[in-house]
């Protein structure tokens, strides 16, 4: 049999092909393997960029949560300017009194001297103004807010309570006046003699004031002192006993036999001989034995009048002064 050298035997061609295939094979396999590390990179660096995308994502909105907070931190400011702007740029507003309602929904106030009749803001409710009150005005006069009550003025006396709305009261050099009682006072017991506070435009009288003239001129105290305490003057405090206090406790029998009691008693002597103190001894024991008969607690009070101080140059004055002392003793 002759063999071809060039081609070689059988065996060994399908030894050459059998290499050939592995061959063939391994860079199949080793093709593939390229292809999954190549897909493997490449899947990597995408979820590299999908990552760098997502954190520019994230990074873009926390921005523009900052820039809609800012936006909207400078709209708010650009409001508040605005409405600054509009607040400082808007004309002044008016004050008027309050004087009485009408059926038809407006009110009439009394602006610089004179009446006028005005509409009210809707949002202001007519209960809750009140007589004497003042109203703040636009520049076309409607009411578009309450204000409280004017606060200075002139201070007057109260002479007479004409009816719950109206009072005849005394100004300076005794010259008289009729004023408008306004809402706080209305709830109030006002007496002749009563210092108010009025305004003089309005004529109304929005305030009662403290009688500090004679609250200057008056040491008010709780006396605590008993006859026994003073001595050497019992004939004295008998005499002062009968002229005080009998007529107090027994003011039915006195009527009855048609006595007259004392208006007043003077006592008179040197500093030190016991007057302040027999005056107290009387307010003190005459208050426990009132306090005895009623059955009930009688506070007593001692007023010590700085007398000198009483004098005033102005004519009526002093009678003035020692009136008011009487009726804050009566009260």
């Amino acid at each position: 049999m002759r063999v071809d050298r060039a081609r070689g035997t059988p065996w060994d061609r399908q030894t050459g092909l059998r290499r050939r295939r592995e061959c063939v094979m391994k860079l199949v396999d080793e093709t593939i393997q390229c292809d999954i590390q190549i897909q493997d990179v490449e899947v990597m660096l995408l979820e590299d960029k999908v990552r760098d995308v997502r954190r520019q994502l994230v990074q873009a909105f926390n921005q523009n949560e900052k820039l809609v907070t800012a936006l909207s931190e400078a709209r708010e400011r650009m409001g508040l300017l605005k409405e600054e702007v509009d607040r400082l740029s808007a004309p002044p507003s008016t004050y008027g009194v309050y004087l009485s309602g009408n059926d038809d929904g407006t009110v009439n106030v009394l602006f610089q001297g004179r009446k006028a009749k005005v509409n009210v803001h809707p949002a202001i409710k007519s209960d809750d103004i009140k007589p004497g009150q003042e109203l703040i005005l636009n520049d076309s006069l409607n009411v578009v807010q309450t204000a409280g009550y004017e606060v200075q003025g002139e201070v007057v006396i109260l002479r007479e309570q004409l009816d719950p709305e109206r009072a005849v009261v005394t100004l300076r050099a005794d010259e008289q006046k009729i004023g408008i009682i306004a809402d706080p006072l209305r709830s109030l017991r006002l007496k002749p003699g009563d210092h108010l506070l009025m305004d003089t435009r309005s004529g109304y009288l929005l305030e009662k004031l403290p009688k500090s003239e004679v609250e200057d001129l008056s040491l008010e105290e709780v006396p605590d002192i008993g006859y026994e305490q003073i001595g050497g003057l019992g004939t004295q405090i008998e005499a002062i006993k009968d002229a005080v206090e009998l007529p107090y406790l027994y003011a039915d029998y006195y009527k009855e036999h048609k006595l007259t009691p004392p208006k007043g008693v003077l006592l008179y002597g040197p500093p030190g001989c016991g007057k302040t103190m027999i005056a107290k001894a009387v307010a003190n024991n005459l208050a426990e034995k009132i306090s005895e008969k009623r059955g009930e607690k009688i506070k007593g009070f001692f007023l010590n009048i700085k007398g000198p101080e009483l004098l005033n140059k102005y004519v009526g004055e002093t009678e003035r002064k020692i009136r008011e002392i009487f009726v804050k003793a009566k009260e």
